[in-house]
């Protein structure tokens, strides 16, 4: 007898490819509901600098996974897996289908592989040690460290992110055993469509540069002041989130806002070439769709059609 699994679909594509408006637009001719795949968006303190769904974007449709935690209490991949699932196999419960969209490529990848990721206990010594080497020497270098220890973990950390890199280093210092061994794989939990949002490289970047000047319009400075002053520059700065950092660095007198600009459109380019490595042109379980095809909203709903309604 054949398994029947929780349906779901997934919906991913790089940073500023359009995946709110278009998950948003697909849920509501569905009936269903949204999963947030964006590991940015689980802070409640993060939103003009992660470009979160407006409070108008979210009243149109119900989302989960958004503004969960505080950035001074983190959330393991685990952690957000486990919640993740949970949410899939209830809305299949009542007879939706789930829209899992978002641009984390870890998040997207553990649930269609179906990772196992055991809960190793932190070592707060080690982890103390690590976090002032990397004080000392810079954690570039510490990154760099990483990168010849566990080159694949390395491969899926943005070397920004220096809360990572201590726990990959801790994990590989603790156990012996490379940070990306420790999870391992299993048969995919749901029946899983995969739709791509493709882009020519040079418009999405135009589309993210205006992006980001849109983000300062908004008060993308005074965010961040405000969380400094109270008292996240410690979290923001090992999180590694693009934009804050740089800007930390211009309210501290470091560099100017031009010079901020310049780094967080930098910065943001190389984080959507390290996205290509999640989501491959090559993939065959990705059905690519042109993000500026004026039927694509009708091409998603002819995929959804064939892929659930003929199975």
């Amino acid at each position: 007898m054949t398994e029947i699994k929780p349906k779901l679909i997934m919906l991913v594509g790089p940073t500023a490819s359009g995946k709110t408006r278009l998950a948003i637009q697909l849920a509501q001719t569905l009936d269903t509901e949204i999963i947030s795949a964006d590991s940015r968006y689980l802070y409640r303190q993060l939103n003009i600098g992660v470009s979160k769904p407006t409070p108008v974007e979210l009243a149109q449709v119900r989302h989960h996974l958004i503004n969960c935690t505080d950035l001074d209490q983190p959330w393991s991949i685990g952690e957000y897996k486990a919640e993740a699932e949970n949410l899939i196999t209830s809305l299949n419960g009542i007879g939706k289908i789930p829209i899992l969209t978002g641009g984390t490529g870890q998040y997207i990848r553990a649930i269609r592989q179906n990772w196992h990721i055991p809960e190793l206990e932190a070592d707060d010594r080690m982890r103390m040690v690590l976090e002032a080497i990397g004080e000392t020497i810079g954690f570039d270098k510490l990154y760099e460290n990483l990168q010849v220890l566990d080159p694949e973990a390395a491969g899926f950390i943005d070397y920004h992110n220096h809360r990572r890199t201590v726990r990959a280093l801790e994990v590989i210092f603790k156990t012996g055993i490379r940070f990306s061994q420790i999870r391992s794989k299993d048969t995919p939990s749901f029946d899983s469509l995969i739709i791509g949002l493709e882009w020519q490289r040079i418009e999405l970047y135009q589309r993210i540069d205006a992006r980001i000047e849109q983000m300062l319009t908004e008060g993308f400075v005074e965010e961040v002041r405000d969380l400094v002053e109270h008292g996240y520059r410690e979290a923001l700065q090992k999180m590694g989130v693009i934009g804050y950092n740089e800007l930390i660095a211009f309210l501290d007198g470091e560099i100017n806002l031009e010079e901020a600009l310049i780094l967080i459109k930098r910065n943001t380019r190389k984080y959507v070439r390290r996205q290509a490595n999640w989501f491959k042109p090559s993939d065959p379980e990705i059905h690519w769709l042109n993000a500026q095809d004026p039927a694509i909203l009708e091409k998603m709903l002819d995929l959804v059609r064939v892929k659930f309604e003929t199975s």
